[in-house]
C-alpha cells in the first residue's frame, strides 16, 4: 500500500485480513458502540486504510481473506463506489464518523451488526450473500434503492433515525430493491420516519413483527406494488402514520395480528388493489384512522370485528372466505361505516361468503339489509313501495311474513262475515254461504270459489271487503316481486 503509513492498530487489521482473523478492539468483550466518538487512537482505524485493504490487501496461500473488525472507530468516509470486493466484510460494533458510500459496489457479504452510523449510501449495491444490519443505530437515511441482494437482509432490532428529528427523506429507502431471500426487520426494529419499499421484490418472507414505525401525521410505511414471495408478517406492529400497500402482491399471509395502527384524521391502512392469500387482522386494539381495501383480492379475509376502524372503504373488495364466523347482523355494521355510502358490491360479497360457508339464513339477512340500505337512496315516492315490500315479505327474503299476513286477514274476514252474513245477490241461485271461502275470494285475485260473485256485503262490511281486495292484490304483487327477486339471486 503506497503513501499510507499504518498505525499499530491498522497494522494488526492488515495482517489479520489475509488469514481471515478477527481483530476485536473492545476493552470489554460484548461492549457496544455507544460512545465511539470518544474512542482514542487504540481503537481508531481510518476508512482509507480499509478501502486499500479491500482493494489490494495481502493474500496468503491456502487462506481465505476476510475483513473481520470489531469495536473500532472508523474515521473518514469509507468510499467503495463501484468497487468489486471479493472478501466478505464484517464490521461488527463499529462506530462510523461519516456515511459509508457503497454506491454501485459489488460485495460478497456485508455485516454491520451492532454498529453506529450517521447513514448509509448504498444505491445500486450488489451483495452476493446476505446484508446484516442487526441492532444497528443509524441516525441518518439508509439508501438502498435499486440494490440486489442475493441472500437475506436483516434489520432486526435496528433503530433508524432519531425521535423528534424529522428527515426530509426516508430513513430507510428500499425502493425497487431485489432480495432473493427474506427481509427481516422485526424484534424491536424502530424507524423514526418514513420507510420506503416501493416496487421492492422480496423472494421470501417480509417480517415486521414487533416493529415500531413512527412518522405521525405522515406515512410510516410506503410500499406500493411491493412483491413478496411468501408472507408479510407484521404481528404486534406499532405504526404511527399511514401504512400504504397499494397494489402489493402477497401470495401467502398478510398478518396484522395484534397490530396497532394509528393515523388520526387520515388513513391508517391503505391496502387497495392488494392481492393476498390471507389478510389477518385481530386483537383488541381498533385502528385509529380509516382502512381502505378497495379493489383488493383476498382468499381468506380474517378480521376481528373489534379491529375495524370507524371508517372503511370496501368498494371492489373480493374474498372467497371470511372468518371468524360472526352473525350477519354484526358484520353489517362494518358495511354501514363505509365512507362511500351504499356500496351494493360489498353486500354481494358478504352474501356470497355466507353462502359458501353454508349459512343461508345469514346470506338472506345480508340481502335484506342491502335492500333496506338501497331504499334510503331512493326518492320518497319509491320508498313507499319499498316499505310495503319490506313489511309484507321482507323483499322476498322473509317469505313466512306473507303467510302470517294472509292468515291474519283470512281470520279477520272469516270471523267478521261468519257473524254478519252478506246479502245474497240471487237468493234462489246462490250457493250456501261460507265465510272462509268468501274471504279467500276477496283476498286471492286469481283463484275464485264463486262466493264473491254470489254475495255482497253492505255498509262497513262492504268497506272491509274492499280493503281485503286491495290488500290481497297488494300482497300478491309484493310476494311475486319479492319471490322473483329472491329466485334471480340464487
Amino acid at each position: 500500500m503506497e503513501n499510507i503509513e499504518l498505525t499499530a492498530v491498522e497494522r494488526r487489521v492488515w495482517q489479520a485480513y489475509a488469514r481471515g482473523r478477527t481483530v476485536d478492539l473492545r476493552p470489554v468483550d460484548g461492549a457496544e458502540a455507544d460512545s465511539g466518538a470518544e474512542w482514542g487512537p487504540g481503537r481508531t482505524v481510518r476508512a482509507e486504510v480499509l478501502r486499500a485493504l479491500l482493494v489490494e490487501g495481502p493474500r496468503e496461500t491456502g487462506e481465505t481473506p476476510l475483513l473481520r473488525l470489531t469495536g473500532a472507530r472508523i474515521t473518514g468516509r469509507l468510499d467503495l463506489q463501484y468497487v468489486d470486493v471479493a472478501a466478505p466484510i464484517h464490521l461488527w460494533a463499529c462506530y462510523f464518523d461519516e456515511v459509508p458510500d457503497l454506491y454501485g459496489a459489488r460485495l460478497r457479504q456485508l455485516n454491520l451488526g451492532r454498529s453506529v452510523l450517521p447513514g448509509l449510501h448504498a444505491i445500486a449495491l450488489r451483495v452476493d450473500g446476505s446484508l446484516r444490519m442487526t441492532r444497528c443505530r443509524i441516525r441518518g437515511p439508509v439508501r438502498l434503492g435499486g440494490a440486489r441482494i442475493s441472500g437475506a437482509v436483516f434489520f432486526d432490532h435496528a433503530e433508524l433515525g432519531e425521535a423528534g428529528v424529522h428527515l426530509d427523506e426516508p430513513v430507510l429507502a428500499l425502493n425497487r430493491v431485489i432480495i432473493d431471500d427474506d427481509l427481516q426487520a422485526d424484534g424491536g426494529f424502530v424507524a423514526h420516519g418514513l420507510v420506503r419499499l416501493e416496487g421492492a421484490v422480496v423472494a421470501g418472507n417480509i417480517t415486521l413483527d414487533d416493529a415500531v414505525l413512527s412518522n405521525p401525521g405522515g406515512t410510516a410505511l410506503h410500499a406500493p406494488t411491493l412483491n413478496a414471495g411468501a408472507d408479510l408478517n407484521a404481528a404486534r406492529l406499532t405504526a404511527y402514520g399511514r401504512i400504504n400497500l397499494r397494489g402489493a402482491r402477497i401470495p401467502g399471509s398478510f398478518n396484522l395480528e395484534d397490530a396497532r395502527l394509528s393515523n388520526p384524521g387520515g388513513t391508517a391502512l391503505r391496502a387497495s388493489g392488494v392481492t393476498a392469500g390471507t389478510l389477518w387482522v385481530s386483537g383488541n386494539a381498533r385502528m385509529t384512522g380509516a382502512a381502505t381495501l378497495r379493489g383488493s383480492q383476498i382468499d381468506l379475509l380474517r378480521i376481528g370485528l373489534e379491529s375495524w376502524p370507524d371508517q372503511v372503504r370496501l368498494d371492489g373488495l373480493t374474498y372467497a372466505r371470511l372468518g371468524p364466523h360472526e352473525p350477519a347482523e354484526r358484520r353489517l355494521r362494518i358495511l354501514e361505516r363505509d365512507t362511500d355510502g351504499y356500496i351494493p358490491f360489498a353486500y354481494e360479497q358478504l352474501t356470497a361468503a355466507y353462502r359458501r360457508s353454508g349459512d343461508a339464513a345469514a346470506a338472506r339477512t345480508v340481502q335484506l339489509a342491502k335492500e333496506r340500505r338501497h331504499r334510503a337512496t331512493l326518492p320518497s315516492y319509491a320508498r313507499v313501495w319499498g316499505y310495503l315490500q319490506d313489511i309484507t315479505v321482507g323483499y322476498g327474503f322473509r317469505p313466512t311474513r306473507a303467510a302470517v299476513w294472509l292468515f291474519s286477514l283470512l281470520l279477520v274476514g272469516t270471523v267478521t262475515y261468519a257473524l254478519h252474513h252478506p246479502r245474497a245477490l240471487k237468493p234462489d241461485e246462490a250457493p250456501d254461504f261460507d265465510p272462509f271461502f268468501y274471504t279467500l275470494d276477496l283476498l286471492l285475485p286469481i283463484i275464485g270459489f264463486g262466493q264473491e260473485q254470489a254475495y255482497a256485503a253492505e255498509g262497513v262490511y262492504q268497506t272491509l271487503s274492499y280493503a281485503l281486495i286491495v290488500t290481497g292484490w297488494t300482497l300478491a304483487t309484493t310476494i311475486a316481486a319479492g319471490v322473483t327477486r329472491a329466485i334471480s339471486r340464487q
